[in-house]
């Protein structure tokens, strides 16, 4: 039986590098991380979604969606969630084959 890695499946079955549905399947997964570090950094800090919520005025439910779905949050809402829970935030950009850091 013929073994595959991660990325022949991938490319198999969602699509190559650079195609629609590869990208959306790659962002997904993104944002999908990142409701999942918002929720572990928010019970790191042992704070509710309630509490959270109540930080930058929004619902605890706003809350509940951000962490299991994150790709409908802005990047206001996002810096303003870290920002509550006093974590720090760095996005690197690629240009060109060369990173750039913002921080």
């Amino acid at each position: 039986m013929k073994k595959y890695t991660l990325a022949e499946m991938e490319d198999k079955y969602i699509g190559k590098k650079g195609t629609p549905e590869r990208d959306a399947y790659e962002y997904e997964l993104k944002m999908e991380l990142l409701g999942r570090m918002i929720k572990a950094t928010r019970k790191e800090k042992n704070m509710t979604q309630e509490e959270l919520g109540k930080a930058i005025g929004v619902n605890k439910s706003q809350i509940s969606k951000l962490e299991n779905h994150a790709n409908s949050a802005t990047i206001e809402t996002i810096m303003k969630v870290f920002n509550a829970l006093k974590a720090d935030i760095q996005f690197n950009v690629k240009v060109n084959d060369k990173q750039i850091q913002i921080v």
